[in-house]
């Protein structure tokens, strides 16, 4: 078994509030959950309003799996017009480590 993750530090673009930040969040949350089939939530920064940490982990038999699931999300993530991404840590193990 393999268990993998990805962190996000974001940067939203035109946002003023805390009301503005979860309309740009929201939606990201929702399609990366729809359209890759992974866990996805807001995990840092939930005070600041130009800033949010996503974090997004997955369970897989393979490890090849795993990457290219990871790999998809992070490049969905990296070319939304409406963010910038500073930061993307990843991380994968084994269930045998």
């Amino acid at each position: 078994m393999w268990i993998g993750w990805i962190e996000f530090d974001l940067l939203l673009g035109d946002v003023h509030s805390l009301k503005e930040k979860r309309s740009v969040v929201r939606p990201l949350v929702a399609e990366v959950r729809r359209r890759f089939d992974v866990s996805v939530a807001e995990v840092d920064h939930q005070d600041l309003h130009r800033r949010a940490g996503l974090g997004v982990g997955l369970v897989g038999a393979d490890r090849a799996h795993l990457v290219s699931v990871l790999d998809g999300v992070e490049q969905f993530v990296a070319y939304r017009p409406e963010l910038e991404l500073l930061e993307a840590r990843r991380r994968l193990i084994s269930s045998e480590d």
